[in-house]
């Protein structure tokens, strides 16, 4: 572990540097459309498009990754990726935002599948898991410090947007000047629809609510609460809180689920997430503070419904099979994060920003109803069949595929070892 310390810690604080900047542009877009007065239902619009180019991203990038390698990869999508913010700042128009945002999509997964690529090249297969929940704690964290940054310079001016290059620029330098190895190759990843009905309805039903909500969330949440009348700090609070709460409930919610039903424990999640919505539609006409408190427990709840969903899947289907639903999992929510935005907005044009929340309890209670109908249709995974439960937030793909990777390495030796030899 000592001399895997450099390269990691180099990987881990690019990363830590890029994501910064990739939360304060989530931000700094939504303030900003915002006061060039376009509609909540344009701003939707250019917001669901950086998730269309994360669906195309996990499309492209592996096929480019096959062609050219990891290392000109991943110094093509950082080039382009550092200019984009600089152009969002010269030109303010809707149609262009989307056509920049929809490119940023696709360079930012790419980071994301080179980086992950590394670390899982790096990292020993008997302390992979524990790597990888570091690099997640790391991207929650990061995407938290994002928030704050709103406050540094005017936001009516080019200080957030040159700020957002200089970060996505200066994340480059302890990952390009480490020596790492080259990893295996990502594959693409597959979506087929009917299997992962077939398999399990409740699953990828969690998959699609959890991209709707989380992609809604990201793209819109600073608008919403500078819509319901936050301040610049409120705004920044109230995102950072959501986000933190997101990552210190994934692990216990998690090992609750490995020793529990997971189907009651996803119910109940979609449960307490529709009701404290439904509370916090109401704090937003009340308390700034009591949102903020609010928010932080929705986002301890909301953001373990991708986990729970995976790992849900995961306990049906052989280990053989594992990579092929992960990455038809991880499209699904990609597909639900690029649809959230634009349905997002318009409700929040058509009714008020305060609106929100209200259909983040609407979509959670309806996901709570067919939980309630799934549970009844089927009988519960044995409890010698469960996986465990995997830290993940839908925003990185290559995570899933090297976590439920190594899942399906040790449930093959596992079959490997107890299959009888001299037969």
């Amino acid at each position: 572990m000592h001399g895997l310390l450099l390269p990691l810690s180099s990987i881990l604080s690019g990363t830590g540097v890029m994501v910064i900047g990739v939360g304060l542009l989530f931000s700094v877009l939504g303030l900003r459309a915002g006061l060039a007065e376009f509609s909540s239902a344009v701003t939707g619009l250019i917001m669901s498009a950086y998730f269309v180019g994360y669906i195309l991203g996990t499309m492209l990038c592996p096929a480019l990754i096959h062609r050219v390698g990891h290392i000109r990869t991943f110094a093509a999508m950082a080039s382009i990726a550092s200019t984009m913010p600089i152009l969002h700042a010269l030109w303010v128009d809707p149609w262009f935002w989307g056509l920049l945002r929809l490119i940023t999509g696709i360079c930012i997964v790419g980071l994301y599948i080179v980086i992950e690529s590394w670390l899982n090249a790096l990292a020993p297969s008997r302390q992979r898991g524990r790597i990888f929940s570091i690099y997640m704690s790391v991207t929650f964290i990061a995407l938290a410090i994002g928030q704050w940054l709103i406050l540094v310079g005017d936001k009516l001016g080019f200080v957030p947007f040159a700020l957002v290059s200089i970060l996505l620029s200066f994340a480059l330098l302890p990952i390009t000047l480490t020596p790492i190895s080259q990893p295996a190759a990502v594959e693409r990843p597959r979506l087929d629809l009917r299997a992962l009905y077939r398999i399990s309805p409740m699953g990828l039903a969690g998959a699609v609510v959890s991209g709707l909500l989380n992609g809604s969330f990201y793209g819109l949440g600073a608008a919403y609460a500078q819509g319901v009348g936050f301040s610049d700090v409120g705004v920044a609070t109230f995102m950072a809180a959501t986000i933190l709460g997101g990552a210190a409930f994934q692990w216990p919610v998690g090992h609750y689920s490995d020793r529990h039903d997971r189907r009651y424990v996803l119910l109940w999640i979609c449960i307490v997430s529709a009701g404290l919505a439904l509370l916090g539609f109401m704090a937003s006409f009340w308390s700034e503070n009591l949102l903020i408190a609010i928010g932080a427990l929705y986002g301890g709840f909301v953001f373990t419904l991708y986990g729970l969903s995976v790992a849900h899947v995961n306990d049906l289907v052989d280990s053989s099979r594992l990579l092929e639903v992960a990455g038809g999992l991880l499209l699904v929510h990609g597909i639900g994060a690029a649809v959230g935005p634009t349905v997002a907005g318009v409700v929040m044009a058509w009714l008020t920003p305060h609106s929100l929340m209200l259909m983040f309890s609407l979509v959670l209670g309806l996901m709570a109803v067919y939980a309630v109908q799934r549970i009844r249709a089927a009988p519960p995974v044995p409890e010698e069949e469960k996986s465990s439960y995997v830290v993940m937030t839908g925003t990185a793909p290559a995570v899933m595929q090297v976590d439920v990777g190594e899942a399906a390495e040790e449930a093959q030796a596992a079959n490997d070892t107890a299959a009888p030899t001299g037969t």
